[in-house]
């Protein structure tokens, strides 16, 4: 069973991403603030949930909330100052873009760049522990999940409405016979090291 506070204060907000291993799309990550002795039958880990359950609890974490926030870096931006970074800036824009300012943050993993002068822990598999830290785990890939479902209208090659930009075979497949876009992570390894050396050697031919 999942619990509902870590600090005891009660603007304690569960922070928690969605994204980091894929190879195209932003990496999302949400705040949220639940009532105290919040409980819900269902919220778990994201993970741990299907597609139904998840849009289900998101719309009853929406309405049942304090205060939500979702925050958002870019491909450039993590190709820019790299992924753990960049999850960090999406993490601190969630946060900072909460209706009322958090007391305490918990933060599912074993890293994080404090987040101002507001006191933090990280939880290993938090989403798994504290029901803060799965809202927002499931609030990040619900969101994240509708951006790369509008990406892929654009780019109907990728298969991102069913891979999300994770790299999957048919991802990489596409990604071979197709190239990289701008929604791509171009500073990861977007294809197998031999597929690039092959390539290669066809384009020298």
């Amino acid at each position: 069973m999942l619990l509902s506070s870590f600090s005891g204060n009660v603007l304690e907000a569960g922070v928690d991403e969605a994204g980091r291993g894929c190879l195209a799309g932003p990496v999302v990550a949400a705040a949220v603030i639940l009532p105290p002795d919040y409980k819900h039958s269902l919220l778990n880990d994201s993970k741990q949930l299907n597609k139904k359950q998840r849009e289900q609890i998101r719309e009853d974490v929406l309405k049942d909330a304090i205060a939500w926030a979702i925050g958002e870096a870019t491909p450039a931006e993590i190709d820019k100052i790299n992924i753990l970074q960049a999850t960090f800036l999406a993490m601190h824009r969630a946060v900072g873009a909460l209706a009322h300012q958090a007391e305490y943050l918990i933060v599912d993993g074993n890293r994080f760049k404090p987040y101002s002068t507001v006191p933090h822990s990280c939880i290993v598999k938090g989403d798994g522990k504290y029901l803060s830290i799965a809202a927002a785990s499931v609030l990040a890939k619900t969101h994240r999940d509708d951006v790369m479902q509008k990406l892929a209208a654009e780019f109907t090659m990728y298969g991102w409405e069913r891979n999300a930009g994770y790299p999957t075979v048919e991802h990489r497949d596409a990604l071979a016979l197709h190239g990289a876009t701008h929604y791509h992570r171009h500073s990861f390894t977007l294809l197998p090291k031999q597929l690039l050396v092959f390539e290669d050697a066809d384009q020298v031919v």
